[in-house]
């Protein structure tokens, strides 16, 4: 793939100070699952459980966006150009999340959708995660529930040959950062075996 010959927008950086953060000392919990494992779904429950905090890097950077703010606009350039957000970006915009959700006396972490790359993640700057939690399901049951899924949300492109697009893009996504955390003992597999699995956090809190 060749690069692209126009220069991409600078997107706006914050200093941004840490040290509530730190000094809360509160677990964070990476969530890694397919499009259609159910990871939203098991997130409320655990936030509901447990009282933890979950952010999903995904959602941050569409608010983000709607917000009008001059990030935004240039976060808007640069999804339109179809090129990913540089992953210090997303990771300024979870910090941001993280401080507001800890003066709010959070209990925790689920962020959802990061880090992309192992070593370029938030224990680096903040905390080492205490766990890493795997939805793992099987590609027949994520097609099913994605094609279900479909019925209902009147995209042309919720069809088999996109559906199985994501899953190969997420699968070589996330294979490194899997590997990563599994070297690490830090991975938890979540084997999904149901269309409706319930999962709950036993040990970990």
């Amino acid at each position: 793939m060749y690069a692209r010959l126009y220069r991409m927008p600078a997107v706006e950086r914050k200093h941004i100070d840490l040290t509530p953060l730190k000094k809360a000392g509160v677990p964070i919990f990476f969530i890694v699952g397919g499009p259609g494992s159910g990871k939203g779904t098991q997130c409320e429950r655990i936030v509901a459980k447990y009282g933890l905090s979950h952010l999903s890097s995904g959602d941050l950077l569409r608010d983000e966006v709607k917000s009008g703010s001059p990030r935004g606009a240039q976060l808007t350039k640069i999804m339109e150009a179809g090129e990913l957000v540089p992953l210090e970006v997303v990771l300024d915009l979870i910090k941001e999340a993280m401080l507001k959700e800890v003066a709010r006396g959070s209990k925790g972490f689920l962020i959802d959708g990061y880090p992309r790359e192992p070593t370029i993640c938030i224990p680096v700057q903040i905390q080492e995660a205490k766990a890493v939690i795997f939805f793992e399901v099987s590609e027949d049951i994520l097609v099913k529930r994605l094609l279900h899924r479909a019925e209902t949300s009147g995209r042309a492109d919720d069809n088999m040959e996109t559906i199985k697009k994501r899953l190969k893009t997420f699968t070589t996504a996330t294979a490194p950062v899997v590997d990563y955390y599994e070297k690490k003992n830090k991975l938890v597999r979540v084997i999904i075996t149901l269309l409706h699995e319930v999962f709950f956090f036993r040990n970990f809190l």
